[in-house]
C-alpha cells in the first residue's frame, strides 16, 4: 500500500505541474456543456417558406396566414411563379414551397375538395422530412377549420356530448429537449475525459523516457496501472459532479432521481473506461497513436450510444454493437435517474453489466502490460 501512495503522490503532481491538462480537464467539458445543448435542439424553427399563391383568395391568405403564425415557418419569398420558387430552393433561400392553384377557394367551396403542392428541399433530410410534417398538418387543421365554418349554427349543439382529446408527456410535460439531451451530453464528456487522458497517460511515460525507470523497479504491473487509473478515476467524478451543478445553475435540470446514484453509477463507469483507456495505452507508442484510436472508438460510442438517435429505431446490427458499447448504458441510466426518478432496482441491470466491462477491460490492461528492462 505504501509503494501505491507514492505512486498516486507522483501522479497528482505530475498533473498539477501541467496547467494544460487542469484546463482540459475542467475547463473544456463545462464550457462544452454550457454550449452544445443549445445547438443540440430536436425542434426545427424558421423554415424558410417561399409562397406561390395563384388564387389570391380569402381562403389561400387564410392558409398562408396560419403557416406563418405557427412559428415554424418564416415567409422570405412569395413568387409569382412555381418555376422561379424553385430557384430560391436552389439558390438555398428557401426550405420549402407551397404552390397554391387558381380557382383554390371555387374548388374547395363546389366541390368540396381542392389541391395544393409542397415541394421541400431534402438535402438536409431531417429538416426537410419535418418541415413537410409541419406543413401538412397545419394544411388538415386550416382545412378542418374551414368545414366547420360552413356548418349552419343550428347543427351546432354545444349541450351535445363530445369527446375531448388532450395530451400529456410523462417525465418531460413540457417537452425540453434540454432535459433530455443534456444528461446525455454530460456523459459524453466525462467518457472524454476519462478516456482521452488514461490512453495519453502511459504513451506519455513512453515517449519521455520514464517508463524504463519504473519498469526496473519492483513495482507490480497492478499497483503501477491502478497508480495511473484512480487520479482520472477521482478526476472524472470531480468533472461530473461540477457538470451536475452546471447543468441546475445554467439550465434548471435538477434530478428528480438521487445524485449519489448517479456518482455511484459514474463510479463504475469510470473504472470502465478509464481501464478501456489503460488497454490502449499497452498497445501502443506513441501519443498521437493514443489519440487516432481513442478519436476512432469516441465516434462510435457517441454515435451508437443512443444520444442523438434512440437504438431501438437503429438497425438489427446497430444495436448488437450497443450492447457491447458502455456509453449507451450510461446514457440511459443517467436519462431513467435525472426525468424519471429511478433507483437502484431500475437500473441494477446496468450496475451489473457496467461491472462486467470494468473488471474485462482493466485485468485485459494489467494482463497486456508488459515490463520491459
Amino acid at each position: 500500500m505504501r509503494t501505491l501512495r507514492y505512486l498516486l503522490q507522483k501522479e497528482f503532481i505530475q498533473i498539477s505541474r501541467d496547467p494544460a491538462i487542469l484546463r482540459i480537464v475542467f475547463m473544456m467539458p463545462i464550457m462544452q456543456l454550457i454550449i452544445l445543448p443549445f445547438a443540440a435542439d430536436y425542434e426545427v424553427k424558421n423554415i424558410n417558406l417561399s409562397v406561390v399563391d395563384h388564387d389570391h383568395s380569402s381562403y389561400s391568405r387564410r392558409l398562408i396566414d396560419k403557416m406563418t403564425a405557427s412559428g415554424y415557418f418564416r415567409l422570405t419569398d412569395y413568387a409569382l411563379s412555381y418555376e422561379k420558387a424553385m430557384k430560391s430552393i436552389e439558390h438555398d433561400k428557401s426550405d420549402l414551397v407551397l404552390v397554391i392553384p387558381a380557382y383554390f377557394e371555387r374548388d374547395l367551396v363546389r366541390e368540396s375538395g381542392a389541391k395544393v403542392q409542397l415541394a421541400v428541399n431534402a438535402v438536409n433530410g431531417v429538416k426537410g422530412g419535418l418541415a413537410g410534417a409541419y406543413a401538412a398538418n397545419i394544411i388538415r387543421d386550416v382545412n378542418a377549420d374551414i368545414r366547420l365554418d360552413w356548418l349552419p349554427p343550428q347543427k351546432i349543439n354545444p349541450s351535445v356530448s363530445s369527446i375531448e382529446i388532450t395530451s400529456s408527456y410523462w417525465y418531460n410535460p413540457h417537452m425540453n429537449y434540454k432535459l433530455f439531451m443534456v444528461p446525455g451530453i454530460l456523459v459524453i464528456l466525462v467518457t472524454m475525459v476519462g478516456a482521452f487522458l488514461s490512453a495519453l497517460n502511459i504513451v506519455r511515460e513512453k515517449e519521455i523516457g520514464t517508463i524504463e525507470q519504473l519498469n526496473v523497479t519492483p513495482i507490480a504491473k497492478w499497483q503501477f496501472l491502478l497508480g495511473k487509473l484512480i487520479p482520472f478515476w477521482i478526476i472524472g467524478l470531480v468533472v461530473l459532479t461540477i457538470g451536475l451543478g452546471t447543468a441546475r445553475l445554467i439550465f434548471g435540470i435538477e434530478p428528480v432521481g438521487s445524485v449519489f446514484l448517479i456518482l455511484a453509477y459514474a463510479a463504475v463507469y469510470l473504472l470502465a473506461f478509464l481501464g478501456w483507456g489503460l488497454l490502449i495505452s499497452t498497445f501502443v507508442d506513441t501519443q498521437q497513436q493514443a489519440m487516432f484510436i481513442s478519436f476512432f472508438f469516441m465516434m462510435i460510442f457517441i454515435m451508437l450510444g443512443g444520444l442523438y438517435t434512440n437504438i431501438d429505431s437503429m438497425p438489427e446490427w446497430a444495436k448488437i454493437v450497443s450492447k457491447f458499447n458502455p456509453a449507451s448504458y450510461f446514457i440511459e441510466a443517467i436519462r431513467m435517474i435525472v426525468l424519471k426518478g429511478s433507483g437502484f432496482n431500475d437500473i441494477k441491470d446496468h450496475f451489473v453489466k457496467m461491472a462486467g466491462f470494468a473488471v474485462f477491460f482493466n485485468l485485459y490492461a494489467i494482463w497486456n502490460y508488459r515490463k520491459r528492462s
